[in-house]
């Protein structure tokens, strides 16, 4: 499996990671990324000990698209607290089922993880384990009833962009868990991992990594893209 590297150096690698792989092993057993990438790492600068590499965020399976993983401790903590102090930039490429009433706007929600059924909802600020999720977004372009959006998103919840776009009846395309009444079996999901910004862990640098989304279609609908 060719794994695209958008950014590499001494502390970190940023790849396009893609659609359907599960970013670390899982109850699946298929190939993970995490492991795909230490193999690779070990092989490239022929390592003869085992590879450090840590993942700092995440990426639902079926999503494509830039991620940034830790090569050293260092690199893996000052990373991941960034990430607590939200203050990395995630910036995302989707295209929903149906046209958003407004083109810019702000979605605020909270919600539940159901681990054992590995699904989100949305829920009442009140309810037990319930956590506010926050992103923006900005609608770029329209065909027929799909619309593709540009979202930044400033929390980092499970199934955050799907739930909150689909409890407002605008589901992602090709989304089969919270929009199987709209959406066809088999259809890829439309959400990609476009830009990742963060202070480099050690030069303190302003490091962005973008990835593009494939020349497939809904993708190649679009002209921004």
């Amino acid at each position: 499996m060719e794994i695209p590297i958008l950014h590499e150096d001494n502390h970190l690698l940023v790849v396009e990671k893609p659609v359907n792989v599960p970013v670390q092993a899982d109850r699946s057993q298929d190939e993970d990324l995490l492991n795909l990438l230490k193999q690779d790492i070990k092989e490239r600068y022929q390592k003869p000990g085992n590879v450090y590499l840590a993942l700092v965020h995440r990426l639902d399976r079926p999503v494509g698209g830039a991620m940034v993983f830790a090569k050293t401790s260092k690199a893996a903590s000052r990373l991941s607290d960034q990430i607590r102090r939200n203050a990395v930039t995630k910036q995302y490429l989707a295209v929903v089922r149906g046209l958003p009433s407004k083109k810019f706007a702000r979605l605020e929600d909270f919600l539940v993880k159901d681990r054992q059924e590995n699904i989100v909802r949305t829920a009442s600020e009140k309810e037990e384990k319930a956590k506010k999720a926050v992103l923006d977004y900005q609608v770029l372009e329209t065909s027929g009833n799909l619309s593709l959006v540009k979202i930044n998103l400033h929390t980092g919840r499970p199934h955050q962009i799907r739930v909150q776009f689909a409890s407002r009846g605008l589901p992602l395309y090709g989304d089969q868990k919270y929009g199987a009444k709209r959406n066809k079996a088999g259809q890829q999901i439309a959400l990609w991992s476009h830009c990742i910004g963060f202070d480099h862990p050690v030069k303190k640098e302003e490091t962005y990594c973008d990835s593009i989304p494939p020349n497939q279609y809904p993708w190649n609908l679009w002209e921004a893209i």
